[in-house]
């Protein structure tokens, strides 16, 4: 067993025994289940998260292999308090450590001998050196802290020989170790998952996304559930990246009351959860954004309908209650319920793609034609000036609530404004890129966030710039990214709650993803917006080509892999971690990607040699329109 143990595992004993869970709930399984055979796992079932393991503690006399081995399987297990782990612990390494934070290396720790510090006045010692190759951190926020490409992973972990249980004797045990838990990547992904809790945009009324990781069943160290692990990390607050950026409606302080554990939906899908003193006097408003945080975390943590959440006080008194309805006030993201797809056109023209409703079924959709295109789908101009008159553009981006659109002209030097409606005129921005390869720089494809503002990258070399133009129409002013290091912005995505960006950079003969967090500060009476601390979004991939949001915490990136060679399609958080979803099928040669919020809605990309291209949910991309580009969502 041990999926992921390393090249020395072949030779150690195992040491967790594995019991298949029956009927999950959404806490997954969290007792010992009382029938069922003890049978071996092929790494393939121990990826499966249904799968629940526990920890058999050291045998008499064990070797310092066995026992470093034994360890590092037990802390794969779900024993609570890692009991079993700790046994081979002398008594203050056990009381000492924490499991509170976790390093994932790709293949699993590899332990090795290093019996080169174990002489003279520790001639009674045995040393064992860790490696791996790091994929992360999961800190004790539960952030996700992506590797990097280069990073080498090698710790050590230190045995003495101590009086066995008895007081007799002499037993090998570890009195020196590494940090938390050490993890194999099919290890990390079969105890843990992604889960976005939700805090206010400073000075807004709209969620943000901060994803963070949870242990899919009951934790051993809280032994609380996975809902009310999940609803705990939102008292915690936010992590350390987003929080210069949002805020808790929770008071200082808030935590739930005390020895609760297992919080549970009940049959009406509703949520109650006790809290502490700290937060019985919020009042109304405050109360119900507090359980806005909460309402749409739990929509993230299970595919159930949350019917509603109720908070009540440490006495037991209900503070308030709100429903589903009633929190899409606070919803993430503004747009259409089904929002549009456009594209530009052979001739520089903006055209919106829609279904087409002349199918004989009745279902509106039409039939598959015979050279693999899509016939459900039909297309026609925009209105006003992007979709008729002399004006040519080569991108387009479309504001979110689908009133406005802006565009990049033709030769890639000017950014134009206009609305989408009969008689909208056409504004030139103060906007120009001098660039002297417009042709294939000057400037990005444009963006538009959550609160109107638009924003476009200018790639001149010579004078590189981020500019941002409130609500679309005011002055453009350049943003001081920090953390570029002589890196040129080449694309740019922004969130629909306006306080992350996504930038693809170029550097060094490599285009790669990274995620900036977008700062509003006050300077007397100008307000200035900055973007800070940008993170790796896509680590495992050397170049990509192209990035769309596709999730309040999620994108759909096109590129290549390190060391791979071919095109991958794949979905990536905006922490630097895989999303579940995983890789998606590829076409050919794309260049342009574009999604939206709502998973539902199909792909659309750009392929060089099949065109505009979609890919609804469960089926194969198939070919909009043979000729166009530049494909967009809102946004």
């Amino acid at each position: 067993m041990g999926a992921d143990r390393g090249r020395a595992r072949g030779t150690l004993p195992r040491a967790v025994v594995v019991l298949g869970c029956g009927s999950l709930l959404v806490s997954g399984c969290a007792s010992m289940p009382s029938s069922g055979d003890v049978h071996s796992v092929s790494a393939s079932q121990r990826a499966d998260s249904q799968v629940q393991v526990y920890a058999v503690p050291p045998r008499p006399g064990a070797q310092p292999n066995e026992i470093v081995s034994g360890f590092l399987e037990a802390m794969t297990s779900d024993d609570p308090q890692f009991a079993m782990a700790r046994q081979y612990l002398t008594v203050k390494a056990a009381k000492d450590w924490q499991a509170n934070q976790v390093t994932v290396l790709a293949d699993g720790p590899d332990p090795q001998p290093n019996r080169s510090g174990d002489r003279g006045a520790d001639s009674s010692g045995f040393t064992f050196t860790v490696s791996g190759k790091p994929v992360a951190v999961v800190d004790k926020q539960r952030a996700y802290q992506p590797a990097k490409p280069q990073d080498t992973y090698s710790q050590t972990i230190h045995l003495v020989r101590q009086s066995g249980p008895d007081g007799t004797g002499k037993e090998w045990r570890i009195d020196a170790l590494p940090e938390g838990l050490l993890l194999g990547q099919s290890d990390f992904q079969r105890i843990y998952r992604s889960v976005n809790k939700y805090y206010f945009a400073a000075g807004q009324n709209q969620l943000v996304a901060d994803p963070v990781y949870v242990r899919q069943r009951t934790d051993p160290e809280t032994q609380m559930n996975l809902i009310t692990q999940t609803v705990q990390s939102v008292l915690d607050g936010p992590t350390n990246w987003l929080k210069p950026v949002v805020a808790s409606k929770f008071p200082s302080g808030t935590a739930l009351k005390s020895d609760t554990k297992s919080l549970a939906l009940d049959d009406r899908n509703a949520l109650k959860v006790p809290l502490n003193e700290r937060a019985s006097h919020a009042e109304d408003q405050q109360c119900k954004r507090m359980a806005a945080q909460l309402l749409f975390t739990l929509r993230d943590l299970t595919t159930t309908r949350i019917g509603q959440v109720e908070l009540d006080r440490a006495n037991g008194s209900q503070m308030c209650v709100l429903s589903g309805n009633q929190a899409e006030t606070y919803a993430p993201e503004r747009m259409s319920t089904t929002p549009g797809q456009y594209f530009v056109d052979t001739t520089g023209h903006v055209e919106r793609m829609r279904a087409d409703t002349s199918g004989s079924d009745g279902s509106g959709g039409g039939t598959d034609s015979s050279d693999g295109s899509d016939a459900s789908v039909v297309t026609e101009p925009v209105q006003g000036p992007f979709g008729k008159g002399e004006q040519q553009v080569r991108t387009v981006a479309v504001s979110r609530d689908e009133k406005r659109a802006a565009g990049v002209s033709a030769d890639g030097k000017a950014l134009l404004v206009a609305r989408l409606a009969v008689g909208g005129e056409l504004v030139h921005t103060s906007v120009t890129s001098d660039d002297r390869d417009a042709k294939n720089g000057g400037l990005s494809a444009p963006s538009w966030d959550g609160r109107g503002d638009l924003w476009v990258a200018d790639r001149n070399p010579a004078k590189p710039r981020l500019l941002r133009l409130a609500q679309g129409t005011g002055e453009p002013e350049a943003v001081d990214v920090t953390g570029l290091n002589g890196a040129q912005i080449q694309q740019v995505r922004m969130s629909a709650d306006g306080v992350r960006i996504a930038l693809l950079v170029s550097e060094g003969g490599h285009t790669t993803l990274r995620i900036g967090r977008v700062e509003r500060t006050e300077d007397g009476d100008k307000k200035v917006v900055s973007v800070r601390e940008l993170r790796p979004g896509a680590p495992q991939m050397e170049d990509v080509t192209a990035v769309s949001w596709a999730g309040r915490s999620r994108l759909v990136v096109v590129g290549k892999e390190i060391g791979g060679v071919s095109q991958q399609l794949r979905y990536v958080q905006t922490d630097g971690s895989t999303s579940a979803a995983g890789t998606l099928p590829s076409v050919n040669k794309l260049t342009d990607i574009a999604a939206t919020d709502d998973d539902r809605m199909p792909l659309v990309a750009h392929s060089q040699e099949d065109g505009i291209v979609r890919l609804p949910p469960g089926a194969n991309w198939k070919t909009a329109v043979k000729k166009g580009s530049a494909p967009a969502y809102p946004g």
